[in-house]
């Protein structure tokens, strides 16, 4: 059993917090020191079977470009040519078909747009799937989401996603509203599920909930910020340990979990990991 490296270093002044980094230092601090203070690359299989896990993440990673690249013009019909997989071709019906807002119609849209703004002397920043502009009615921020069951509301609600998205639109998101602040009861954050479309998940948003989200996430950074090496714990929830890479590192296992244990964190990461290919989009003249 190899052990920990420990190393002498702080965090970074220049490091960007993100729903992602903070996701995992709430899941678990050790888990957070390993990836994002230490950068430690743990080959440990998430999920299995690998192969199929590695697929389903694949084909996620590719409905969310496909998505991207429809929303700001690629013809349907030339994204539809990317799909070799039931999964996908699933989805991409279902998105075509069932989308969560009648997006043709909306006043503004904004695509894989990154908002960020400073909080406790550091960056925090989120790139969003969509925001939906809808004039005198506010916003919409839109995620889709490929997990294989229809997360549950409450979990949704206690996901640092679900806090720092409205609170950054709301906060440094201005310059969308005509330069007007932007009013957190006209933002309401919609998660999409492409197995379930028809039962995406409608998160309100308002002012009480933005003075809560700014002093959580101010005080969860400024934590993190005050935390020595040796100051950061491992989980006491051991169930978070199974799809997690670094389990074996820690001590909490060998064998990864099925692919039931998929989240959608796992995609995000997966997508800030890989880089698909897509010059034979970009080829696409309009």
């Amino acid at each position: 059993m190899p052990e920990p490296l420990l190393k002498n270093q702080s965090l970074p002044e220049t490091f960007q917090f993100s729903q992602s980094s903070l996701q995992d230092y709430a899941d678990c601090q050790r888990r957070f020191q390993l990836r994002y203070i230490q950068k430690l690359a743990w080959p440990a299989i998430q999920t299995e079977p690998a192969l199929e896990s590695e697929r389903f993440l694949r084909q996620g990673s590719l409905f969310h470009q496909m998505v991207q690249q429809l929303l700001v013009g690629v013809p349907a019909e030339r994204l539809a040519g990317l799909i070799h997989d039931d999964d996908l071709a699933r989805w991409w019906e279902n998105f075509l078909t069932k989308r969560p807002l009648d997006l043709e119609k909306q006043s503004a849209r904004q695509v894989e747009i990154t908002l960020s703004a400073p909080v406790e002397g550091y960056r925090l920043a989120a790139k969003y799937d969509l925001i939906v502009s809808r004039s005198n009615a506010g916003f919409a921020i839109v995620d889709w989401k490929t997990s294989r069951q229809r997360t549950k509301r409450k979990w949704l609600v206690d996901r640092l996603q679900s806090k720092v998205y409205p609170y950054l639109l709301v906060r440094a998101g201005a310059h969308l509203n005509q330069g007007l602040p932007v009013e957190p009861e006209k933002v309401e954050l919609v998660y999409w599920f492409a197995e379930f479309p028809e039962k995406p998940e409608i998160l309100p948003y308002d002012a009480l909930k933005y003075q809560q989200d700014g002093a959580y996430l101010s005080g969860l950074i400024h934590e993190i910020a005050q935390m020595s090496q040796n100051d950061f714990r491992l989980t006491s929830d051991e169930k978070r340990c199974t799809n997690c890479a670094y389990r074996s590192l820690c001590d909490r296992g060998v064998r990864a979990g099925g692919l039931d244990g998929y989240t959608d964190e796992m995609q995000s990461e997966w997508m800030d990991e890989i880089s698909l290919n897509f010059d034979q989009i970009r080829e696409i003249k309009f």
